[in-house]
């Protein structure tokens, strides 16, 4: 107990992190999980996307596909004041635009996961749109996207590692990051002696 008291606490930097979560978020091993899932994810995002692009009217149409959805939001009970407020005075009015950013958006995040290119990001766009979907009143399956999309994002170093971020993190991680972390203090050489 004194000695805690006499130590300073310890950083954020000195946890480590439990040996479970060690196999689950960055060993290769758990890799072949992430890919299951990832590959799920996928079989929902990149036909639902598909569709919405090849049929419809989403992409670059007169937005009229998105438009039911954001009536019935504001008008449902229970939907957050400030959902509605952004679906009456953002996307309405910009109805055509995020009808093509929902449908190009889901078939990129659907590729995105089944390459395992860019997988965190990829998955955190799928938790934002499940998300979205959610608020608007539209539950399905969006709550275990929201869940499986989130464990995506926290093994982003290994979620894709059966896939092309097997390659992508360490280009970028030395293209864009090298040098960003700490190095020791170089060694101090001893005073030549007295004299000398």
């Amino acid at each position: 107990m004194l000695d805690s008291l006499t130590n300073p606490p310890m950083t954020p930097e000195q946890f480590q992190e439990p040996r479970w979560a060690r196999f689950l978020f960055a060993s290769q091993a758990a890799a072949w999980l992430w890919l299951v899932i990832r590959l799920y994810l996928a079989y929902i995002f990149i036909p639902a996307g598909w569709h919405k692009i090849t049929e419809g009217g989403w992409v670059f149409g007169d937005g009229s596909p998105i438009m039911g959805m954001v009536s019935g939001a504001a008008s449902a009970e229970g939907t957050p004041t400030w959902y509605v407020w952004f679906l009456e005075n953002i996307v309405q009015p910009n109805a055509s635009l995020f009808a093509t950013l929902v449908a190009v958006g889901e078939f990129a995040v659907g590729l995105g996961l089944l390459v395992g290119l860019l997988t965190g990001i990829a998955a955190f766009f799928a938790v934002f749109m499940s998300g979205n979907f959610v608020l608007a009143g539209s539950l399905g399956s969006n709550p275990a996207i929201i869940i499986l999309g989130l464990f995506l994002v926290v093994a982003w170093r290994n979620a894709g590692w059966i896939g092309l971020d097997r390659w992508f993190i360490p280009l970028t991680h030395r293209t864009f990051w090298a040098g960003s972390e700490p190095t020791a203090p170089p060694a101090e050489t001893p005073a030549p002696p007295a004299g000398a």
